[in-house]
């Protein structure tokens, strides 16, 4: 079972820094470990912004042995603002040398249910195991708790079998996805959720602590053989009364 980290900082700016860090020596260790390169899952949101931000900044940054997925994508055109390669693309794969061949990315032009089977396929460059074994997932969290493309009480928080699942009647728009599952999620060696903001409060509450009801979707993220990192700002944990680690100015996780 993984050992779970509550970290708060004062607001996002104090975070950014101290993911990238955690981001790049995370990389580092799958590279001394001599797994050839190091993988990494990215979602969407306030991440795509605070990554491209922090990440080129980290001293001696070197992606030339990294592979990067995407946790869930949205089935669009890559030129469509929903569209978290195309994101991510614009403001981070510019900056960073990461080869273009490395970052695998859903094929837009498919029906969803063929896309999910196609980006299957491609995440089989991650590892060699059944299930795609990635050296750290970052994920966040909606307000209703939602996680990669795993919504409250969709049949897809069942899924067992399949690695990525389409799912075309996504209570958040667009309808159209793909998702990572939870068994791609809790294989990971590392899992970093980044929550912000005092909207978020009362469901990382609910999250983190336990609610009346059945477990939101990003409460039943804990991988089985890895670590398990939530990094929040003040107002998010504002509601919290569990111990959490508030570390001080340059201090590395």
């Amino acid at each position: 079972m993984s050992s779970r980290r509550v970290v708060v900082f004062p607001s996002s700016t104090e975070l950014g820094p101290v993911l990238a860090q955690l981001v790049c020596d995370r990389a580092q260790k799958a590279l001394s470990a001599g797994r050839g390169h190091f993988s990494l899952g990215l979602s969407g949101g306030s991440l795509v912004s605070m990554l491209s931000k922090e990440l080129p900044t980290q001293p001696g940054l070197d992606c030339s042995k990294w592979v990067v997925g995407f946790c869930d994508e949205r089935v669009v055109p890559f030129d469509d603002p929903e569209s978290t390669y195309g994101l991510y693309k614009n403001q981070l794969f510019s900056k960073i040398n990461i080869p273009e061949s490395a970052v695998l990315a859903i094929d837009s032009s498919l029906p969803v249910a063929e896309c999910a089977e196609d980006y299957a396929r491609k995440l089989k460059q991650v590892s060699s195991e059944d299930i795609p074994v990635f050296d750290v997932l970052l994920l966040g969290m909606g307000p209703d708790g939602h996680t990669c493309s795993l919504f409250p009480g969709h049949p897809l928080l069942e899924e067992t079998q399949k690695t990525v699942a389409p799912i075309s009647d996504s209570p958040k728009p667009p309808p159209n996805r793909v998702t990572m599952t939870f068994p791609v999620v809790n294989a990971a060696r590392c899992v970093i959720f980044v929550s912000t903001g005092g909207s978020k409060a009362p469901v990382l509450k609910e999250v983190l602590e336990g609610g009346e009801g059945p477990a939101l979707p990003a409460a039943r993220v804990a991988p089985t053989q890895g670590e398990l990192f939530w990094l929040v700002d003040e107002p998010a944990a504002a509601s919290l009364t569990l111990e959490v680690e508030r570390p001080g100015p340059g201090a590395k996780l």
